[in-house]
């Protein structure tokens, strides 16, 4: 999968604060590490050091892959998921993999 994105540079200070607490509440989610805050410990003082980088993206390059080596009931078996997840574009993965499974 290729991103193109557009990169908007964060050096106000509560924004960086907000995008680190962001990132840590979803790598670290039990916790464990003092927030962010402008001016405050232990990282109030570290902010400056620190530049931000939001991504907008402006353009999406993806690949399916079809799973050709695999058995028939592998295949089938994904065919059903894609039906069951119905996410955008699975209709149109799910009728190509039936297609090529039928050839």
């Amino acid at each position: 999968m290729q991103l193109r994105c557009r990169a908007h540079v964060v050096d106000d200070p509560a924004e960086k604060a907000a995008l680190l607490n962001r990132q840590v509440d979803h790598f670290q989610p039990r916790g464990g590490s003092a927030r962010a805050a402008v001016g405050e410990a232990p990282y109030g003082r570290m902010l400056a050091g620190i530049r931000g980088l939001r991504l907008e993206v402006t353009d999406v390059r993806a690949t399916f892959k079809y799973a050709n080596h695999r058995p028939a009931e592998v295949r089938d078996r994904i065919a059903a998921g894609l039906a069951d997840r119905s996410g955008p574009g699975d209709s149109r993965a799910r009728a190509h993999l039936l297609r090529r499974q039928e050839a």
